[in-house]
């Protein structure tokens, strides 16, 4: 038969989610996106935001929801059911390195917020995303681009039939850039998959090999009186030897049979990580002579399966699923702190043999009782075991959730979410002798939401929320590393809008606003000095327009604003907040040849992609100094792409 490709506006999620938090991004919205970097894939989910604060190759920052997510704690993110947070990393906790993704393979995105899901579990308390690769592409393509700062892109991918249902998926990417810093980022990107698949979602499996191999110069943060005085440039760099290399490796299957009425899920991973990080912060401060850099060595195999079975059935109005689901985690890690410089090993300050493992049954019961009323009653029981060389700490814990949906009445549905949920901590600092860390630090979210598509062309989601944590994972900026903090409550309220008036004009625009506090020791009623939660995210903003007439051109301009943070808990410091735009141009050439110029920070905007606040030591001063640290947003550049299909 004869292959039909439909498309359409943002599919509708009424009667479908069960939160205001919910969504799910097509193949084609993704592609009308302007991406400097992979990452920002993410940046689909409502009221998210990738950054970055040292070279390319490095995993991005992550906000969302009033936190500074670090490299992705409290942000859980999986590639075909993979896992890609790494716990206990070397350099931070939930590490989300997504440097090997190929956008052109994303077939959708999926996201979630809140701890509202049983079968998530840990660093799901902000949100949740899953990335779903294709399994056919509808035609082989080609690709390369060259751009500005020594950018230079190739891609080959494409898909073969194999047998009556059968199919194999390949994709080759190679990746060059330099950035816009004075010592260039030199990042060498090489990434490959391949897939095998039969059948459909539903009733099918695939097995799929993916390599990736990244190397990379990096300009981290600079002081603000460095580029003050005139001594650095805003592009510059004070320890010229940090950058990294990092190495990914996985094979994974996935296998699904469905009937009318029952439906079984489950797939299994094995992946090899390897991370060689070498970052310098603080220059000076604690060793004047052969400076502060130090190097975070990670290795890694991880294993692990995701199983689940679905009952469901319905009678007249009301239907019903009951889902049981088993999941198991193992991490075999080797990582090290170590003083060096150069990139030479100069003294080592600690390493550590690590095993983590968890496993975890979650029970998942949907019930809708009348066409106006449904929800969702789940709980998770998650195991974890944490062994450092011969200490060994664990712990157990209960997660439940419930989830409520009334409507749709005139197109528009209302949700109430209650739910627990945790982050894991760094079994190094849970196996500690003194003040050891919580193993799993608890979250406990509310949320009142509303979805309407009561305007015609217009979906309309509005979510208020707060989230409480037992203990705040707060990034340290002069150590490359996140601690457990105190406890803290946020506040928040997000709208989002998608409005398609025409079939060849769609806009969005979507508003996030947060308040964060610490509680506990230190808060005083009425008084919030001393409370804040440096780098906390404050408010986002997302405006776009995307235009797709009928004839070759087409077009996508997009705003980001990227709110203040406080920096110190006493709020004497904050960072600015930030507007960008970025723009996107495609010709069709010929039926198969498109040609397409994308642009980043149109307006050239001389802002900060992160700030923090801490002491450190320049060459020739006397001592510490405390000061603003940035890394820049890359400054205007474009990017021109030749894609043919075949």
């Amino acid at each position: 038969m004869q292959r039909v490709l439909v498309e359409g506006a943002r599919a509708s999620q009424l009667g479908v989610a069960d939160s205001a938090g919910m969504g799910s991004v097509s193949q084609r919205q993704l592609e009308a996106r302007t991406i400097y970097r992979p990452g920002e894939l993410l940046e689909a989910t409502p009221g998210l935001v990738a950054s970055q604060h040292s070279g390319e190759g490095k995993a991005n920052q992550f906000y969302l929801r009033g936190f500074n997510l670090d490299h992705g704690t409290d942000l859980r993110t999986s590639v075909d059911g993979m896992p890609v947070n790494q716990r206990s990393h070397a350099h931070g906790q939930g590490w989300t390195d997504l440097n090997f993704i190929i956008p052109e393979l994303v077939a959708r995105l999926d996201y979630s917020k809140g701890p509202y899901n049983a079968s998530t579990g840990d660093f799901s308390s902000a949100g949740d995303t899953a990335i779903n690769y294709s399994n056919r592409l509808p035609q082989d393509q080609a690709s390369a681009t060259a751009g500005q700062n020594g950018y230079g892109r190739a891609l080959l991918a494409g898909s073969r039939e194999s047998g009556d249902s059968g199919s194999w998926l390949y994709a080759l990417e190679t990746v060059h850039n330099d950035g816009p810093f004075t010592r260039g980022d030199n990042y060498r990107k090489l990434n490959a998959v391949l897939r095998y698949s039969d059948g459909f979602a539903n009733n099918g499996y695939s097995i799929t090999a993916m390599a990736y191999r990244g190397a990379w110069n990096a300009t981290d943060q600079i002081p603000q009186r460095a580029v003050d005085s005139g001594l650095l440039g805003r592009f510059g760099g004070i320890d010229l030897t940090d950058g990294g290399q990092a190495r990914r490796f996985s094979l994974s299957a996935a296998w699904a049979r469905s009937d009318e009425k029952q439906t079984t899920r489950a797939n299994a991973y094995i992946i090899n990580n390897r991370l060689e990080l070498f970052s310098n912060f603080t220059y000076f401060l604690d060793d004047p002579l052969h400076g502060d850099q130090f190097a975070q060595p990670d290795r890694r195999l991880t294993s692990g399966f995701d199983v689940s079975h679905s009952w469901h059935d319905h009678m007249d109005d009301m239907a019903w699923s009951t889902t049981l689901g088993l999941q198991a985690q193992n991490d075999n890690i080797f990582n090290a702190l170590l003083h060096t410089e150069a990139r030479q090993v100069l003294a080592t300050v600690r390493a550590d043999h690590i095993v983590e493992t968890s496993a975890a049954l979650y029970l998942q019961q949907r019930l809708r009782v009348t066409p106006w009323l449904r929800g969702e009653a789940g709980v998770r029981l998650d195991r974890y075991r944490f062994a450092v060389g011969d200490v060994r700490a664990g712990e157990t814990l209960a997660s439940p959730s419930i989830s409520l949906a009334f409507g749709p009445w005139s197109r528009t549905e209302f949700y109430l979410n209650a739910g627990h949920g945790f982050h894991s901590n760094d079994a190094r600092g849970v196996t500690q002798a003194q003040d050891p860390a919580t193993p799993l630090a608890r979250s406990r979210g509310l949320e009142f939401g509303l979805r309407s598509e009561a305007v015609k062309g217009l979906q309309t989601v509005l979510a208020l929320y707060r989230l409480d944590f037992d203990s705040e994972l707060v990034y340290l900026g002069d150590a490359g590393s996140t601690e457990a903090g105190r406890p803290s409550r946020r506040y928040g309220i997000e709208f989002s809008n998608y409005y398609k008036p025409f079939k060849w004009l769609s806009l969005d625009a979507d508003l996030a606003l947060a308040r964060g506090r610490f509680r506990g020791t230190g808060a005083a009623p009425g008084d919030d000095g001393g409370n804040r939660i440096p780098g906390a995210i404050e408010g986002v903003a997302q405006l776009a327009a995307t235009v797709t007439p009928a004839g070759p051109w087409s077009g996508a301009l997009r705003l980001r604003w990227f709110g203040p943070r406080p920096l110190v808990e006493d709020n004497s410091v904050r960072s600015k907040a930030s507007a960008t735009v970025n723009g996107r141009l495609a010709c069709k050439l010929a039926s198969r040849t498109t040609l397409e110029l994308e642009g980043f920070n149109l307006a050239n905007r001389q802002v900060s992609a992160i700030d923090y606040f801490y002491e450190s030591r320049l060459k020739g001063e006397t001592g510490a100094r405390a000061d603003i640290h940035f890394h820049p947003i890359e400054a205007r550049s474009f990017r021109l792409s030749l894609n043919h299909a075949f």
